[in-house]
């Protein structure tokens, strides 16, 4: 499947567009089948409900993730390196006047500085232009997060790829890059949820990783609130979902 279509499809399946997809073809179907039709119009409704729940997100990382456990930087001594992943940008950040790193990306850069600030360590970061990137100005993720490490934490990353895509680029890009210094023990920085495919993607390049997450699934109101579609609910089930179809599609392959 050519790249540029994977965001369109995969925006298509997941919610919101997904489950509103089904409430869609429920009401064309009432006017063939109208008991058939309403059926599944309110599965989609129920569906779009609950996909948009930070409760049902958090149950789901339960079924779906990995368990990844919180690493302190005491554990990271023995690595080599740092390796962040790239998460998104926002192009058009018009207060700074530049490309500023996604609220992804941002959460991974932190917690990368976090620890190389107290453990020596040197950083890595890979991301370039994402398939889904807004156009051919769109600044790569690793020109961002260079600018961000050194104005904001002092820290200047020894290795930047620019030109990755996705997960399985990354991890080659930087097998790449590291090799040259005879780099193998990295400690890899991404969102809890992309972990595990993240982490079998550069174990796969070569790498003795020790996966060290941030942004992990959690509570993040009171626990009626939770049960009520939200911003960030239908954000982390779209993370959830979407990690679980790129393993499941990776699997089959």
């Amino acid at each position: 499947m050519p790249g540029e279509w994977r965001p369109l499809l995969s925006s298509l399946v997941l919610p919101p567009a997904g489950p509103l997809l089904l409430v869609l073809l429920g009401l064309l179907l009432a006017t063939w089948r109208k008991a058939f039709g309403l059926l599944v119009a309110f599965v989609g409704l129920l569906l779009a409900w609950a996909l948009g729940t930070n409760a049902i997100a958090v149950g789901l990382a339960r079924s779906l993730l990995a368990p990844v456990v919180v690493v302190q930087p005491q554990q990271v001594q023995p690595v080599q390196a740092i390796v962040v992943l790239g998460g998104g940008v926002l192009p058009r950040a018009q207060e700074y006047g530049a490309a500023q790193p996604g609220p992804h990306t941002l959460l991974r850069l932190r917690y990368a500085a976090y620890l190389a600030k107290r453990t020596g360590k040197p950083i890595a970061f890979t991301g370039g232009v994402g398939w889904a990137a807004v156009g051919a100005e769109t600044v790569p993720e690793g020109t961002v997060a260079r600018r961000l490490l050194q104005d904001e934490y002092g820290l200047t990353p020894r290795w930047v790829d620019d030109q990755s895509r996705n997960t399985g680029e990354s991890a080659v890009r930087m097998a790449d890059l590291l090799r040259r210094d005879g780099i193998q023990r990295i400690a890899l920085v991404t969102d809890a949820t992309h972990m595990e495919r993240s982490t079998a993607a550069f174990r796969a390049a070569g790498f003795d990783v020790l996966p060290a997450p941030t942004n992990f699934p959690q509570q993040a109101e009171s626990p009626w609130l939770e049960w009520i579609p939200s911003a960030h609910g239908v954000d982390l089930n779209r993370q959830l979902l979407r990690e679980w179809l790129a393993r499941t599609v990776a699997g089959a392959g």
